[in-house]
């Protein structure tokens, strides 16, 4: 089990919800299996879950802004979300802060390298099915990068 150093990327979608893993040391981030759910408590139970194995120094989530840097419907509900998991997170008394990162453009670089991926016959079901955590992972990675000397 990571060591409290790992961080966690979450992708929220209305009916299924991409994780990632990864560590400030190595920049990297791998998928994992997506939630699928179709209540907002099973998501956030899920995602408990999810934060008590790894127990994640921090997690991330990924906020879809518009193009323009403006706030969507769809970025609303992500903070929205983030406030639910933080108030969740603080009744089990999970020190484990929320940042969110811009992700505009996280999921169309997965489904790219999705693409790309299945032209060279790599492509697997299972990578269709991980897109939204292929995604996560981008979004981790974008946030490691940032946060690279801080």
């Amino acid at each position: 089990m990571p060591d409290g150093g790992a961080l966690l990327a979450i992708d929220y979608g209305t009916r299924k919800a991409g994780l990632a893993i990864g560590h400030p040391l190595t920049g990297s981030a791998q998928p994992l299996e997506p939630i699928r759910y179709r209540q907002a408590e099973a998501l956030l139970a899920a995602v408990d879950q999810v934060v008590q194995r790894w127990r994640p120094g921090r997690i991330i989530i990924g906020l879809p802004l518009a193009a323009d840097g403006a706030e969507t419907d769809m970025s609303r509900s992500v903070r929205a979300f983030a406030e639910q998991l933080s108030a969740r997170l603080a009744q089990r008394s999970s020190d484990c802060p929320i940042s969110l990162h811009d992700e505009r453009m996280s999921s169309q670089e997965a489904a790219r390298g999705f693409a790309q991926r299945r032209e060279q016959g790599r492509a697997r079901k299972r990578d269709a099915a991980r897109l939204d955590s292929m995604a996560a992972a981008l979004i981790l990675e974008s946030w490691m990068s940032e946060h690279r000397h801080a």
